[in-house]
Protein backbone atom coordinates (compact mmCIF):
# COMPACT_ATOMS: atom_id res chain seq x y z
CA UNK A 1 0.00 0.00 0.00
CA UNK A 2 1.91 3.54 -0.44
CA UNK A 3 1.13 7.11 0.40
CA UNK A 4 -1.93 8.49 -0.82
CA UNK A 5 -0.77 11.81 -2.84
CA UNK A 6 -2.60 15.18 -2.76
CA UNK A 7 -5.74 15.70 -5.37
CA UNK A 8 -3.23 17.70 -8.14
CA UNK A 9 -1.23 14.21 -8.20
CA UNK A 10 2.42 16.69 -8.09
CA UNK A 11 3.87 14.36 -6.48
CA UNK A 12 3.54 16.83 -3.49
CA UNK A 13 2.59 13.96 -0.10
CA UNK A 14 0.06 15.35 2.46
CA UNK A 15 2.00 16.85 5.38
CA UNK A 16 -0.05 14.85 8.13
CA UNK A 17 1.56 11.72 6.13
CA UNK A 18 5.28 12.73 5.82
CA UNK A 19 7.22 11.04 8.49
CA UNK A 20 9.65 8.60 8.12
CA UNK A 21 10.80 5.72 10.78
CA UNK A 22 14.39 4.73 9.86
CA UNK A 23 15.81 1.86 11.78
CA UNK A 24 19.19 1.10 12.75
CA UNK A 25 21.12 4.60 11.71
CA UNK A 26 24.17 3.96 13.24
CA UNK A 27 25.18 1.53 9.84
CA UNK A 28 26.79 2.94 7.36
CA UNK A 29 23.70 3.92 4.96
CA UNK A 30 21.41 5.64 7.62
CA UNK A 31 22.99 9.21 7.28
CA UNK A 32 22.51 9.38 3.48
CA UNK A 33 18.76 8.07 3.75
CA UNK A 34 17.97 10.61 6.33
CA UNK A 35 19.85 13.64 4.70
CA UNK A 36 18.21 13.03 1.50
CA UNK A 37 14.62 12.07 3.06
CA UNK A 38 14.88 15.34 4.97
CA UNK A 39 15.54 17.04 1.92
CA UNK A 40 12.87 15.36 -0.06
CA UNK A 41 10.89 16.90 3.19
CA UNK A 42 10.22 14.41 5.68
CA UNK A 43 10.40 14.18 8.76
CA UNK A 44 12.86 11.39 9.94
CA UNK A 45 12.51 9.58 13.16
CA UNK A 46 15.41 7.12 13.95
CA UNK A 47 16.29 3.86 16.21
CA UNK A 48 18.92 1.51 16.71
CA UNK A 49 19.56 -1.59 19.39
CA UNK A 50 22.29 1.02 21.28
CA UNK A 51 21.63 4.35 23.28
CA UNK A 52 21.48 7.71 21.11
CA UNK A 53 24.87 8.62 23.15
CA UNK A 54 26.40 5.61 21.09
CA UNK A 55 25.11 6.70 17.66
CA UNK A 56 26.23 10.17 15.65
CA UNK A 57 22.79 9.88 13.68
CA UNK A 58 20.77 10.23 16.83
CA UNK A 59 21.44 13.63 17.06
CA UNK A 60 20.76 14.26 13.15
CA UNK A 61 16.67 13.09 13.52
CA UNK A 62 13.96 14.89 14.62
CA UNK A 63 13.18 11.81 17.37
CA UNK A 64 15.36 9.25 18.94
CA UNK A 65 14.84 5.46 20.19
CA UNK A 66 16.27 2.36 21.34
CA UNK A 67 15.08 -0.13 20.43
CA UNK A 68 15.07 -4.28 21.36
CA UNK A 69 17.27 -6.41 19.03
CA UNK A 70 15.24 -7.74 16.00
CA UNK A 71 16.22 -11.46 17.21
CA UNK A 72 13.61 -10.93 19.57
CA UNK A 73 11.15 -10.47 17.10
CA UNK A 74 7.89 -9.67 19.57
CA UNK A 75 10.02 -7.14 21.84
CA UNK A 76 11.18 -5.76 18.72
CA UNK A 77 8.24 -5.61 16.14
CA UNK A 78 5.82 -4.30 19.07
CA UNK A 79 8.17 -1.14 19.89
CA UNK A 80 8.99 -0.07 16.56
CA UNK A 81 4.60 -0.41 16.00
CA UNK A 82 4.36 1.90 19.10
CA UNK A 83 7.11 4.09 17.58
CA UNK A 84 4.46 4.44 14.66
CA UNK A 85 1.91 5.10 16.84
CA UNK A 86 3.11 7.69 18.94
CA UNK A 87 4.87 9.59 15.67
CA UNK A 88 2.40 9.27 12.93
CA UNK A 89 4.93 7.59 10.84
CA UNK A 90 3.76 6.23 7.85
CA UNK A 91 6.54 5.04 6.28
CA UNK A 92 9.24 2.40 7.48
CA UNK A 93 12.83 2.00 6.34
CA UNK A 94 14.50 -0.90 7.49
CA UNK A 95 18.30 -0.94 6.79
CA UNK A 96 19.90 -4.39 8.02
CA UNK A 97 19.12 -7.62 6.29
CA UNK A 98 17.93 -8.99 10.03
CA UNK A 99 15.45 -6.71 10.13
CA UNK A 100 14.13 -7.22 6.36
CA UNK A 101 13.67 -11.34 7.32
CA UNK A 102 11.76 -9.77 10.35
CA UNK A 103 9.29 -7.19 8.60
CA UNK A 104 8.85 -9.81 5.70
CA UNK A 105 7.59 -12.30 8.26
CA UNK A 106 4.90 -9.18 10.27
CA UNK A 107 3.59 -7.63 7.01
CA UNK A 108 0.31 -7.86 8.13
CA UNK A 109 0.75 -5.72 11.40
CA UNK A 110 2.18 -2.88 9.57
CA UNK A 111 -0.62 -3.14 6.91
CA UNK A 112 -3.32 -2.67 9.85
CA UNK A 113 -0.88 0.17 11.54
CA UNK A 114 -1.33 1.99 7.62
CA UNK A 115 2.63 1.87 7.35
CA UNK A 116 3.81 1.69 3.89
CA UNK A 117 6.91 -1.27 4.21
CA UNK A 118 9.55 0.20 1.86
CA UNK A 119 11.04 -3.15 0.34
CA UNK A 120 10.06 -5.63 -2.30
CA UNK A 121 7.80 -8.01 -2.10
CA UNK A 122 7.21 -10.87 0.29
CA UNK A 123 8.03 -13.65 -2.66
CA UNK A 124 10.98 -11.27 -3.62
CA UNK A 125 12.79 -11.33 -0.44
CA UNK A 126 12.37 -14.58 0.41
CA UNK A 127 14.73 -15.55 -2.82
CA UNK A 128 16.93 -12.99 -2.07
CA UNK A 129 17.93 -14.13 1.14
CA UNK A 130 18.37 -17.55 -0.19
CA UNK A 131 21.51 -18.22 -1.31
CA UNK A 132 20.82 -21.57 -2.35
CA UNK A 133 17.45 -20.80 -3.73
CA UNK A 134 18.95 -17.53 -5.89
CA UNK A 135 21.52 -19.67 -7.84
CA UNK A 136 18.94 -21.84 -8.66
CA UNK A 137 16.69 -18.80 -10.27
CA UNK A 138 19.97 -17.51 -11.81
CA UNK A 139 20.70 -20.34 -13.56
CA UNK A 140 17.44 -21.34 -14.43
CA UNK A 141 17.22 -18.06 -16.51
CA UNK A 142 20.41 -18.13 -17.32
CA UNK A 143 21.31 -14.63 -15.75
CA UNK A 144 24.47 -13.39 -13.88
CA UNK A 145 26.84 -15.91 -13.96
CA UNK A 146 26.46 -16.82 -10.70
CA UNK A 147 28.96 -19.03 -8.70
CA UNK A 148 28.37 -22.75 -7.94
CA UNK A 149 26.65 -22.93 -4.63
CA UNK A 150 26.05 -26.32 -3.03
CA UNK A 151 24.49 -27.38 0.09
CA UNK A 152 27.53 -28.26 2.51
CA UNK A 153 25.41 -31.50 3.34
CA UNK A 154 24.62 -32.58 0.28
CA UNK A 155 28.15 -31.89 -1.06
CA UNK A 156 31.14 -34.76 -2.03
CA UNK A 157 33.73 -32.95 -0.39
CA UNK A 158 36.40 -34.74 -2.23
CA UNK A 159 34.55 -33.09 -5.65
CA UNK A 160 35.29 -30.09 -4.18
CA UNK A 161 37.56 -27.77 -5.34
CA UNK A 162 39.77 -25.59 -3.14
CA UNK A 163 40.00 -22.94 -1.36
CA UNK A 164 36.42 -23.54 -0.63
CA UNK A 165 34.28 -20.44 0.78
CA UNK A 166 31.64 -21.67 3.56
CA UNK A 167 28.73 -19.35 4.82
CA UNK A 168 25.17 -19.75 5.93
CA UNK A 169 22.34 -20.05 3.11
CA UNK A 170 20.84 -16.47 4.24
CA UNK A 171 24.11 -14.92 6.18
CA UNK A 172 24.54 -11.15 6.37
CA UNK A 173 27.79 -8.83 6.62
CA UNK A 174 30.12 -11.96 5.61
CA UNK A 175 29.17 -13.59 8.90
CA UNK A 176 29.79 -17.37 9.68
CA UNK A 177 31.89 -16.99 6.42
CA UNK A 178 34.90 -19.30 6.80
CA UNK A 179 37.85 -20.39 4.08
CA UNK A 180 38.40 -24.03 3.70
CA UNK A 181 42.00 -24.47 1.89
CA UNK A 182 42.26 -28.39 1.59
CA UNK A 183 40.11 -31.63 1.67
CA UNK A 184 41.86 -32.81 4.85
CA UNK A 185 40.39 -29.41 6.59
CA UNK A 186 36.93 -29.97 4.80
CA UNK A 187 37.01 -33.35 6.64
CA UNK A 188 38.05 -31.81 10.06
CA UNK A 189 35.55 -29.16 9.37
CA UNK A 190 32.86 -31.62 9.02
CA UNK A 191 33.72 -34.02 11.50
CA UNK A 192 33.50 -31.15 14.66
CA UNK A 193 30.03 -29.52 13.44
CA UNK A 194 27.21 -29.82 11.55
CA UNK A 195 26.73 -28.59 7.50
CA UNK A 196 23.08 -27.86 8.23
CA UNK A 197 22.47 -24.17 7.12
CA UNK A 198 25.66 -23.94 5.36
CA UNK A 199 26.27 -23.79 1.36
CA UNK A 200 29.90 -24.17 0.24
CA UNK A 201 31.12 -22.21 -3.07
CA UNK A 202 34.64 -22.20 -5.10
CA UNK A 203 37.08 -19.30 -4.14
CA UNK A 204 37.30 -17.37 -6.95
CA UNK A 205 40.04 -14.82 -7.02
CA UNK A 206 39.08 -11.06 -8.21
CA UNK A 207 37.87 -7.82 -7.56
CA UNK A 208 34.31 -7.36 -5.63
CA UNK A 209 32.36 -5.32 -7.90
CA UNK A 210 28.55 -4.03 -6.47
CA UNK A 211 25.94 -2.36 -8.09
CA UNK A 212 23.20 -0.65 -6.56
CA UNK A 213 20.06 -0.93 -8.59
CA UNK A 214 16.73 1.40 -8.46
CA UNK A 215 13.47 -0.28 -9.67
CA UNK A 216 9.84 0.48 -9.39
CA UNK A 217 7.90 -2.85 -10.35
CA UNK A 218 4.52 -0.95 -11.14
CA UNK A 219 6.92 0.59 -14.30
CA UNK A 220 9.73 -1.71 -14.74
CA UNK A 221 11.89 1.37 -14.80
CA UNK A 222 15.37 0.60 -13.75
CA UNK A 223 18.76 2.48 -12.82
CA UNK A 224 21.99 0.74 -12.14
CA UNK A 225 25.09 2.71 -10.40
CA UNK A 226 28.30 0.37 -10.51
CA UNK A 227 31.40 0.55 -8.43
CA UNK A 228 34.52 -1.45 -7.67
CA UNK A 229 35.24 -1.92 -3.71
CA UNK A 230 39.09 -1.02 -3.33
CA UNK A 231 39.01 -0.86 0.09
CA UNK A 232 36.44 -2.87 2.56
CA UNK A 233 36.15 -3.40 6.50
CA UNK A 234 35.96 -7.06 7.77
CA UNK A 235 32.13 -7.42 7.16
CA UNK A 236 32.24 -6.16 3.76
CA UNK A 237 31.72 -2.52 3.44
CA UNK A 238 33.33 -0.46 0.92
CA UNK A 239 35.80 2.28 2.09
CA UNK A 240 37.26 2.96 -0.97
CA UNK A 241 35.78 2.70 -4.51
CA UNK A 242 36.26 3.60 -8.10
CA UNK A 243 32.28 4.59 -9.80
CA UNK A 244 32.60 3.66 -12.97
CA UNK A 245 30.05 2.67 -16.23
CA UNK A 246 29.63 -0.31 -17.77
CA UNK A 247 26.73 -0.99 -19.94
CA UNK A 248 26.66 -4.41 -20.58
CA UNK A 249 26.83 -4.98 -16.55
CA UNK A 250 24.37 -2.38 -16.05
CA UNK A 251 21.86 -3.85 -18.47
CA UNK A 252 22.53 -7.34 -17.20
CA UNK A 253 21.70 -6.29 -13.63
CA UNK A 254 18.53 -4.18 -15.12
CA UNK A 255 17.16 -7.94 -16.21
CA UNK A 256 18.06 -9.73 -13.45
CA UNK A 257 16.48 -7.16 -11.48
CA UNK A 258 13.15 -7.87 -13.91
CA UNK A 259 13.44 -11.21 -13.25
CA UNK A 260 13.47 -11.05 -9.75
CA UNK A 261 10.61 -8.00 -9.41
CA UNK A 262 12.54 -5.95 -7.58
CA UNK A 263 10.75 -3.05 -5.74
CA UNK A 264 13.33 -0.43 -4.89
CA UNK A 265 16.66 0.24 -4.28
CA UNK A 266 18.85 -3.05 -3.41
CA UNK A 267 22.58 -4.10 -4.18
CA UNK A 268 23.82 -6.61 -6.34
CA UNK A 269 27.16 -8.05 -5.70
CA UNK A 270 29.74 -9.50 -8.00
CA UNK A 271 33.40 -11.17 -8.18
CA UNK A 272 34.98 -9.50 -11.37
CA UNK A 273 37.10 -12.85 -11.65
CA UNK A 274 40.97 -11.89 -13.31
CA UNK A 275 39.83 -12.38 -16.91
CA UNK A 276 37.30 -9.62 -16.72
CA UNK A 277 34.15 -11.81 -16.35
CA UNK A 278 31.49 -10.80 -13.34
CA UNK A 279 30.32 -13.54 -11.18
CA UNK A 280 26.56 -12.70 -9.35
CA UNK A 281 27.16 -13.65 -5.73
CA UNK A 282 23.99 -12.35 -4.22
CA UNK A 283 21.46 -9.54 -3.55
CA UNK A 284 20.88 -7.59 -0.67
CA UNK A 285 17.16 -6.39 -0.75
CA UNK A 286 17.99 -3.07 1.17
CA UNK A 287 20.14 -0.46 1.10
CA UNK A 288 23.76 -1.45 0.40
CA UNK A 289 26.05 0.25 2.94
CA UNK A 290 27.91 2.22 0.42
CA UNK A 291 24.09 3.88 -1.10
CA UNK A 292 26.29 7.14 -0.68
CA UNK A 293 28.75 6.86 -3.19
CA UNK A 294 25.99 6.01 -5.73
CA UNK A 295 24.26 9.23 -4.55
CA UNK A 296 27.08 11.12 -5.22
CA UNK A 297 27.95 9.90 -8.56
CA UNK A 298 24.75 11.18 -9.71
CA UNK A 299 21.44 9.36 -8.81
CA UNK A 300 19.58 9.63 -5.92
CA UNK A 301 18.81 5.86 -4.64
CA UNK A 302 17.51 7.28 -1.88
CA UNK A 303 14.49 9.69 -3.02
CA UNK A 304 14.13 7.48 -6.35
CA UNK A 305 13.44 4.61 -3.88
CA UNK A 306 10.71 6.27 -1.95
CA UNK A 307 9.38 6.96 -5.27
CA UNK A 308 8.66 2.84 -5.70
CA UNK A 309 6.31 3.11 -3.04
CA UNK A 310 4.29 6.60 -3.27
CA UNK A 311 3.36 6.09 -6.49
CA UNK A 312 5.46 9.15 -7.93
CA UNK A 313 7.15 8.69 -11.04
CA UNK A 314 10.96 7.55 -10.64
CA UNK A 315 13.50 9.68 -12.36
CA UNK A 316 15.71 8.42 -14.85
CA UNK A 317 19.42 8.57 -14.67
CA UNK A 318 20.97 11.55 -16.45
CA UNK A 319 24.73 11.49 -16.16
CA UNK A 320 26.90 9.19 -13.86
CA UNK A 321 30.18 9.96 -13.53
CA UNK A 322 33.30 7.80 -12.87
CA UNK A 323 35.27 8.78 -9.41
CA UNK A 324 37.35 7.48 -7.10
CA UNK A 325 35.64 8.11 -3.98
CA UNK A 326 37.20 7.72 0.04
CA UNK A 327 34.88 7.62 3.10
CA UNK A 328 36.14 8.48 6.41
CA UNK A 329 35.36 8.33 9.97
CA UNK A 330 34.94 11.43 12.03
CA UNK A 331 34.82 12.44 15.77
CA UNK A 332 31.62 13.57 17.74
CA UNK A 333 31.46 14.66 20.81
CA UNK A 334 27.60 13.18 22.09
CA UNK A 335 27.48 14.33 25.67
CA UNK A 336 30.16 16.13 27.96
CA UNK A 337 30.71 16.10 31.49
CA UNK A 338 33.95 16.84 33.87
CA UNK A 339 33.38 13.20 35.17
CA UNK A 340 31.44 10.12 34.61
CA UNK A 341 30.73 7.71 37.30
Amino acid sequence: MGIPLCPNNMGRKEEIMNTALVTAIGSFSADIVIKNLQKGGFRVIGCDIYPGEWIADSRNVASFYQVPFATDEKRYVDSILKICREEQAKVLIVLTDVEVDVWNRYRDQLALASVTLCLSSEETLLLCRDKRELYRFLMEKGMGNPIPTLELSKADPERLSYPAVIKPFNGRSSQGLRYIYSLDEMKGFLECGSPEGLIVQPFYQGSIVTVDVVRQAETGESVAVCRKELLRTPNGAGTSVLVFVDPILEAGCREIANALNINGCVNFEFIQAEDESYHMLECNPRFSGGVEFSCMAGYDCVTNHLRCFTGEVMEPVKEITGMYIARKYEEYIMESKKRFP
